[in-house]
């Protein structure tokens, strides 16, 4: 099934319908999604990593769940499949796919899928309408990014049993830039884009052609990575690097993110409640960026085409370090086609180089 969900785009199976070693499903992804090329125009894939997005679904036995996600980024140049990030986009259809694929049953009128998230262990809930028992992709619930409205998907995440400072740290220093590491369901690094000497309000097409930043971008995250016990990022697409400056049109900041080197044209949902998370931490990069509403848990993130609104508190650990205490984000999604796909003839496939890393 090819899907919308949220500002990205992806295909969605069940896991059975996949083989089941990681490699033999990666190497028939790729053919799937028409990788490595950069049009990708023997496959489903649209030239871009938001919409080269795989989901792979499956009942769940975590007790906590009612199935399971794995998400898959797959490379539009490189013959490259990784598990190494979640995505909070594609996440937002994975409740509806499970309920159109049986694997839970619909309410009379709006249904809650408890999802595992495979690739972090971390777990959120989409609650979404479905009037009469099947699901309705309709509504008024309008996202940036996205023309049109479509029905709601409500997507809560309980607090995370890591830490929300990886490093220890409300602030540490890379290469002579501030910057302030966050794991709140996505592990981003906010740095204020003056430190780059960059506005921040540039769009992405200009930050991605700015060689100079791309080189910079590079040693942070490589450096930010070890930091947040990450190990050798390079070959990854996380830590996510997210540039701050004040907001212009009523939110609490304008980002810019990238995926490590694309410049994300919204922002992701995790990248967002990361964000969210790290502007509400006293002494870190965000706060002194950010300007947050004196009341309420609202906080409006601004991106290149747009706004994220998110519901964002903090508590205080164990360790006396702020914690993540509850995040939630309205996004929606839509089933564009329900099919078979015919992959491209393995006399043609490269072979594709090992998944970096396992889930993790």
């Amino acid at each position: 099934m090819l899907m919308r969900g949220g500002t990205s785009k992806g295909a969605y199976f069940l896991a059975g319908d996949l083989p089941a070693d990681p490699a033999a499903r990666d190497a028939l992804l790729l053919r799937v999604m028409g990788s490595p090329d950069e049009r990708q125009i023997d496959g489903l894939g649209g030239a871009h990593p938001l919409t080269s997005k795989v989901a792979v679904v499956s009942p769940s036995a975590d007790p906590r769940a009612d199935v399971d996600y794995l998400f898959l980024q797959v490379a539009v140049d490189k013959p490259e499949v990784s598990d190494r990030q979640n995505c909070g986009n594609i996440l937002a259809g994975i409740g509806p796919f499970a309920v159109e694929r049986g694997l839970v049953p619909a309410g009379e009128e709006r249904t809650s899928v408890r999802i595992r998230m495979v690739n972090s262990g971390d777990h959120a809930t989409a609650t979404f309408p479905t009037p009469g028992g099947r699901v309705d992709y309709t509504g008024d619930a309008e996202i940036p990014g996205v023309p049109g409205t479509a029905a709601p998907v409500v997507i809560e995440f309980p607090a995370g049993a890591g830490r929300l400072l990886p490093t220890g740290n409300v602030r540490d220093e890379i290469d002579g830039v501030p910057v302030t590491c966050v794991d709140n369901g996505m592990p981003t690094v906010l740095i204020a884009a003056s430190s780059l000497k960059v506005t921040g309000y540039e769009s992405p097409k200009d930050l991605e052609e700015d060689v100079a930043l791309a080189d910079r971008l590079r040693e942070i995250r490589l450096a930010a990575g070890r930091l947040m016990g990450l190990g050798d990022v390079a070959d990854t697409t996380v830590p996510k690097l997210t540039l701050l400056t004040p907001p212009r049109a009523g939110g609490a900041v304008t980002t810019r993110t990238f995926i490590p080197v694309r410049c994300h044209t919204s922002i992701g949902v995790l990248g967002a409640a990361s964000v969210a998370a790290g502007l509400r931490i006293e002494g870190g990069v965000g706060a002194e960026l950010a300007q947050l509403p004196a009341e309420g848990d609202r906080v409006r993130i601004e991106h290149p085409t747009g706004f994220l609104d998110l519901e964002s508190s903090l508590g205080t650990g164990s360790d006396g370090l702020p914690s993540a205490r509850r995040t939630a984000v309205v996004r929606t999604a839509r089933k564009i086609f329900d099919g078979t796909v015919f992959p491209r003839s393995t006399e043609t496939a490269p072979i594709p180089a090992a998944t970096p890393g396992g889930p993790r």
